[in-house]
């Protein structure tokens, strides 16, 4: 049984006849033109999600490499202010660079949570369901892909880096570490990103010190990981990726963390929308 939950990323794609659908072009082509084209839009997102998303997958544990460089070049330890300072300042060059190669790519995302959590806070009116449905499995393969090619070149002096996130208490506290950390970060991302200072430099910053508080005080708990395609990627090299104790950790959770997010920034921020008297 605990090998259904390897294939659970793609269960919409196959079970739903609509979505199906999806990939059948010449129904498509025939029935709606438009919808043919809409549905070519949501295969090429899904592709640059799934490429933008192994590379992500493969750059962040880079990120404590150089650190531990620079910090050691410097003279601090990693873990003291010094060396926080370096992991934030490396984070927000990290997150500015694939945020451009993102938005090069038509908007392509490499975090399911962020991406349920805009959707649910009508940020994306473009997207549905049905795109998402696309899109996530492509954003897990992206996630095995690029873990198993940081595998293949990282040297052997920092190979201890490649854990990916895993669970060092019991089941339902590490669900809720996860869950209470992704909530955080994408209420935050919100805020930043919507009402948080003019340049976007500095968002980004702000961000990237948010992710690496959140990932320090997690890192206890459940990594924590706040992005379920990264998630998946490494659990499936670590061979956890068919239990349900990833899938709800690290899956579902996090995507009702990311849809409360969403909804509680509504609430405090976003001011209904009047409808227009006949």
């Amino acid at each position: 049984m605990e090998g259904i939950y390897f294939v659970w990323p793609f269960v919409p794609v196959m079970i739903f006849p609509k979505w199906r659908r999806l990939f059948n072009t010449n129904f498509l082509l025939h029935r709606n033109p438009r919808a043919l084209e809409k549905r070519m839009g949501s295969i090429k997102a899904a592709l640059g999600d799934g490429i933008l998303t192994s590379m992500w997958v493969f750059s962040v544990p880079l990120l404590g490499v150089f650190s531990s460089i620079i910090a050691g070049y410097v003279g601090v330890e990693v873990r003291s202010i010094g060396g926080l300072f370096i992991t934030i300042n490396l984070a927000a060059i990290l997150v500015l660079t694939f945020s451009s190669i993102g938005a090069a790519m038509g908007g392509a995302s490499f975090n399911p949570a962020t991406t349920v959590s805009f959707y649910a806070a009508g940020l994306k009116p473009d997207a549905s369901l049905m795109s998402m449905a696309v899109r996530f499995p492509a954003q897990a393969v992206g996630g095995i892909g690029g873990a198993k090619a940081i595998l293949l070149v990282m040297p052997e002096i920092y190979r201890n880096r490649l854990k990916g996130p895993s669970l060092k208490v019991d089941l339902h506290t590490g669900a809720i570490a996860e869950g209470i950390v992704t909530f955080v970060f994408n209420f935050a991302l919100l805020s930043i990103m919507l009402k948080g200072p003019k340049y976007m430099v500095l968002k980004v910053w702000m961000m990237a010190v948010v992710t690496v508080g959140l990932v320090t005080t997690g890192a206890n708990y459940s990594g924590p990981s706040m992005n379920p395609a990264n998630a998946y990627g490494w659990a499936y090299v670590n061979n956890w990726h068919n239990t349900w104790e990833f899938f709800y950790v690290y899956w579902v959770c996090p995507f009702i963390a990311a849809i409360s997010a969403a909804s509680v920034f509504r609430f405090l921020f976003m001011a209904p929308v009047k409808q227009k008297k006949a």
